[in-house]
């Protein structure tokens, strides 16, 4: 790598990495880089440096090998490999998927419907096709020759007949169109290139819109094709000249308008195009205002008796005349409530356009703790209980409230909100919607509730287990693309419990399992999980999923069966009713540790103790714990059924998912309290619960591995920097480490656009002095740093993974990262796996794709001693 080893102070080990000063200069401050150059994708140099990290990760993985073929032997185990979907109803066809084992990829596939009332789903057997059966698009065949495969847009004509999709060969979002004749199987001579993922060809198959990219990948303009003209002839539509935002183009629900779809971290616009003018200009519904989010659909109340027009839609009445409807759009908006408003306006009322706040308010959120509410709501904690005489009744007196969305259809109503930490779903009859709209009162949704036992055969091992079983539990709609379809989709899991695909009817209360993943060597009996509230330094009680094998963890066996327990506090707050509450150790508490556990590891003569003298003070029979966690964005994290888990689980590893700020899980306000000036937050509140953990003794400091991708890489760099003497390990996955440095380069990908959720450093120095406070690759400390600051040299082991064609985390973050961890002076164990042709999602294929977690598992496992 360097004629002159000087140059490098590359560790023993490892490949050395030059040192290149390279000065980044901002607000009267200056920061030397020594791995800049690594910026440079096409030199001799880094391609060199990425060989030899691979070829050590592959010397230092070799280990593992056994253990790796073991797990991906136990993952496929619980894998039907030959699998089908439950078919969708889309106009004249029923869509679904198919795997087959040994293939990579699925199928898409499809049969006609019997009649236009035929709304029973036929059953598809795994291992036969169904009469009439067509495969409309194999991504086997279409994978073939290529590293790297992944499909992007994939929508068709009203009739069935033209198809337009997306694939992506690189790994770097930018995918290629093509339009294929289904009734012939024949791509069209046009095609266009090195777009965004999204687009649609029109119900007619006549114009495809499509959205082209920037220099900086930033999705800007929409652009209209005309099926069957040379790509050359394409026009611009529309273009987002603002770098803050990013657009997107797709149809309404009711296929009458085509919709671009512009937003920022915090502004939306909807611009509207009538779909029987394909040519003309888009129009904004609501004119965008600064720092207001918004979205609409468009739906109406058929007249009573009315029959509907499945190609429109729209109401007729019995004699064919239009006539009895009332149009109606259903917006959702933030320019009243934080946490958001729905409100349903009657269109007949005036012309456009409309302004946000009109209309019937439907459900409204929680203001509570957030920026934008009055004085008062901003001081009220955002777990305390809300209520609002406009709201219906499921939702008086919930904490966290936030409303996500509405849905109509032909004879019922769908409303998704979250509360207490959890999403919720609830439904109602579009009678008594339109009731309680024409009288002015509170629409009453009914709540969609898991049970315990929730199903016929439940009482099966697969699906026994007591009622916490239910506890923790991820819910939500299934897309329902057709208005006219008569029952309502909604899927369940939970950490124990594979997903279940239900179907409602709403008229007759009938809740039936469409499907329920086949989980084969799988007794969702012998797990438990249960949520924990850890009060954090600055008093915010924060919720942690866990999840762990019954027996293998008795401490937390009996908290879950409600045994008192030292340090296990018996109040509850909103939202969490039942569900123990523990606090975390002060960090002055923890650090004091360390600097006793050192002093006591020393020998009389007063040499320095060994770096791992932090163990003296943990509990080694306590169980390992693998704890992951996200917090940006606003996104939530919500438990799930993982095939992969249960072999860390079996092996005595206790699963934990903090829900930190910086996400969404409790509303706006938990977002609010963990971006821009406020991100640190998210990293202490994920240290508070590692250490809140392990100080109740349920779980080994020696055995404990974090794990984080992309903003949860950022988190991962973080609190290694902040608090290793917390970890055994720390798996950072295409981590977002040189965040300064790339918030400062306006021209890099997605920056501009990253500003609102991390803040703007160039323009801002209290910016650009916060993000340098936190940034891992430049707070990366060398081991007598970290003894002078905490009182240990300790360091987790490091596992650090990133693409070469990654478009949103480049990969010169992670390598500059790497080198430094690497210097002999940060004294550090880092691995890292760079793949060459893959995306910030990794590599492409099921089967690759469980060779890699299984890979990262087998580290996780021998980091925390488990060796088999």
């Amino acid at each position: 790598m360097t004629d002159n080893p000087m140059d490098s102070l590359t560790a023993p080990g490892y490949p050395p990495a030059k040192r290149v000063p390279s000065q980044r200069t901002a607000h009267g401050d200056t920061f030397t880089d020594p791995y800049e150059w690594m910026r440079d994708k096409e030199s001799p140099a880094v391609a060199d440096y990425v060989t030899a990290q691979n070829e050590l990760f592959k010397h230092r993985m070799a280990p593992y090998r056994d253990l790796t073929q073991t797990l991906v032997g136990e993952l496929r185990g619980r894998v039907h490999e030959t699998d089908m979907s439950v078919p969708v109803r889309v106009h004249g066809y029923w869509y679904f998927g198919r795997t087959h084992e040994g293939q990579q990829y699925g199928m898409s596939c499809r049969v006609p419907v019997r009649d236009a009332d035929d709304w029973t789903p036929p059953t598809v057997d795994p291992a036969a096709p169904l009469p009439g059966e067509e495969v409309i698009f194999d991504s086997n065949k279409e994978a073939q020759g290529h590293d790297f495969f992944r499909v992007g847009t994939m929508d068709l004509s009203r009739d069935g007949r033209w198809m337009l999709y997306g694939v992506d060969v690189h790994g770097d979002e930018r995918y290629d169109l093509h339009i294929r004749d289904l009734a012939t199987g024949q791509d069209l001579p046009e095609h266009i290139d090195g777009v965004a993922s999204n687009g649609l060809i029109t119900p007619d198959g006549k114009w495809v819109f499509y959205t082209k990219v920037d220099a900086a990948w930033r999705p800007y303009a929409v652009w209209r094709h005309r099926v069957g003209t040379p790509a050359s002839d394409d026009q611009e539509a529309w273009r987002e000249d603002d770098e803050r935002f990013w657009a997107g183009v797709g149809m309404s629900f009711d296929e009458k308008r085509i919709v671009i779809g512009t937003d920022s971290k915090t502004t939306t616009e909807v611009l509207l195009l009538p779909v029987d003018d394909p040519t003309g200009a888009f129009v904004p519904f609501i004119p965008r205002k600064e720092g207001v989010e918004y979205d609409v659909s468009f739906a109406s109340f058929e007249a009573e008796g009315d029959a509907v027009d499945t190609a429109t839609g729209g109401a007729v009445s019995a004699d064919g005349a239009a006539g009895g409807a009332i149009p109606l759009a259903l917006v959702i908006h933030n320019v009243t409530n934080p946490n958001f408003e729905i409100d349903v306006i009657d269109m007949r009322s005036h012309e456009p356009p409309y302004t946000l706040g009109e209309g019937q308010v439907v459900a409204v959120g929680s203001p509570y703790g957030c920026e934008k509410a009055s004085d008062a709501d901003r001081a009220v904690p955002v777990d305390t209980p809300f209520s609002d005489p406009r709201n219906p009744a499921i939702l008086q007196g919930l904490a966290g409230l936030r409303v996500d969305g509405i849905g109509m259809y032909r004879r019922f109503v769908t409303l998704e909100y979250r509360a207490g930490g959890l999403p919720h779903i609830a439904i109602m009859k579009k009678t008594d919607a339109r009731r309680a709209f024409e009288n002015g009162t509170p629409w009453e949704f009914t709540p969609i509730e898991p049970t315990p036992i929730d199903s016929a055969d439940s009482a099966d091992a697969d699906d026994a287990g007591d009622a916490s079983a239910t506890a923790l539990y991820n819910i939500g709609f299934v897309e329902n693309p057709s208005y006219e379809a008569p029952t309502v989709r909604y899927s369940y899991t939970s950490f124990t419990r594979p997903v279940q695909l239900h179907q409602l009817n709403v008229t007759t209360g009938e809740d039936s399992v469409l499907k329920r993943r086949e989980v084969p060597h799988y007794d969702a009996s012998v797990y438990r999980e249960m949520r924990v509230w850890v009060r954090v330094r600055d008093g915010q009680n924060v919720p942690v999923s866990l999840v762990w094998r019954r027996g293998l963890a008795p401490a937390l066996d009996a908290v879950a069966d409600g045994e008192s327990a030292d340090g296990v506090d018996g109040a509850r707050s909103a939202g969490s009713a039942a569900e123990p509450h523990i606090a975390a150790p002060s960090v002055e508490s923890m650090i004091a540790a360390n600097r006793a556990a050192e002093a006591a590891a020393a020998d009389a003569e007063g040499k320095p103790a060994a770096a791992d003298s932090w163990l003296a003070q943990d509990a080694p029979e306590a169980p390992a714990m693998f704890i992951t966690g996200y917090g940006a964005y606003g996104i939530s994290s919500d438990p799930g059924f993982s095939v992969a888990r249960p072999s860390l689980l079996d092996r005595g590893v206790v699963y934990a998912l903090p829900h930190i700020r910086g996400g969404g899980e409790m509303g706006r306000a938990w977002y609010e309290q963990g971006r821009r000036a406020h991100k640190i937050a998210t990293f202490t509140d994920f240290i508070d619960v590692t250490a809140a953990l392990q100080a109740q003794g349920w779980v080994a400091r020696s055995r404990t591995v974090a794990c984080g991708g992309s903003a949860g890489g950022l988190l991962m760099g973080a609190i290694a920097n902040m608090a290793p003497y917390l970890y055994a390990g720390v798996e950072a996955d295409v981590p977002f480490v040189d965040a300064l440095t790339s918030m400062l380069d306006p021209d890099l990908p997605l920056t501009v656009t990253e500003w609102d959720e991390w803040g703007d450093p160039v323009h801002d120095p209290a910016i650009y002095r916060y993000m340098k406070s936190y940034s891992p690759y430049e707070n990366t400390a060398t081991a007598a740093e970290r003894d002078a600051a905490f009182g240990t040299t300790h360091f987790p082991h490091m596992f650090i993974t990133t693409s070469m064609n990654d478009t949103r985390v480049l990969y010169v973050e992670p390598l500059k990262w790497i080198a430094r961890l690497q210097e002999s002076a940060v004294s550090t164990d880092t691995i890292a796996r760079i793949e060459i042709e893959a995306g910030h999602g990794g590599g492409s294929g099921r089967y690759h794709q469980w060779t890699q977690v299984s890979e990262e598992n087998a580290w996780t496992l021998a980091t925390m001693g488990i060796q088999k």
